[in-house]
């Protein structure tokens, strides 16, 4: 099996940015990677993005956006995911598991229970081996964002101090998989830490040596 893993926050906190530098650091290793994220890595989950991120003129219901996101997640994990693992590649994911608890779970106020029932059955159980959580302040990461906002972006501070406190709760009760990061910090200190803590799980290692 290969190396599975994801990069969750809130929006704004630079998680494409930080998987696109650890992408760079496992090819020089020499290792297969593929980058991928969540939703619409797929064809059908480009159509379930389109619907999600901008909706139409009323608001989508947590229960809605949670059955939309597992339905993504379950074509991705199937036809994409468990493959690349299987022929051992690294896979680095943006957002997984862990943003339907944050966002629907604690942000919509949907019964974690029932997001976990769910996200159990759209990925057959499989979690990856470690997540990196980009913390950062609501107000910082908007400014990054800028003006242009999708639908959930658009709903606010508050809604993202909820959603980045529910991440936090998922860092203590997952304590062996999410490795929490102060975001604010430099992009290279960043990536930094994220080897350093990688190299101490036993998790950065090299392509393996041809046979002779």
């Amino acid at each position: 099996m290969g190396l599975f893993v994801t990069f969750e926050g809130i929006d704004g906190c630079g998680k494409s940015t930080q998987a696109r530098l650890l992408v760079a650091h496992f090819e020089r290793l020499g290792r297969r990677v593929l980058h991928t994220f969540e939703p619409g890595a797929t064809s059908l989950g480009r159509v379930i993005r389109e619907t999600f991120l901008k909706g139409g003129k009323g608001d989508l219901d947590p229960v809605t956006e949670t059955f939309l996101m597992a339905a993504d997640r379950a074509h991705h994990v199937n036809s994409v995911i468990r493959s690349a693992l299987g022929e051992g590649a690294v896979v680095i994911c943006e957002r997984y598991t862990d943003s339907m608890e944050a966002y629907q779970g604690y942000g919509g106020k949907l019964s974690l229970d029932v997001v976990r029932t769910v996200n159990e059955i759209a990925t057959g159980g499989l979690m990856p081996d470690v997540t990196f959580l980009l913390d950062i302040a609501p107000e910082a990461a908007l400014r990054r964002k800028g003006a242009d906002a999708d639908r959930i972006e658009a709903k606010g501070v508050e809604f993202q101090e909820t959603v980045r406190r529910g991440y936090l709760e998922l860092s203590r009760r997952y304590a062996g998989r999410i490795q929490v990061l102060d975001a604010s910090l430099p992009v290279e200190e960043v990536h930094e830490r994220i080897v350093r803590r990688l190299e101490a799980l036993g998790l950065a290692r090299p392509a393996a040596a041809p046979a002779p």
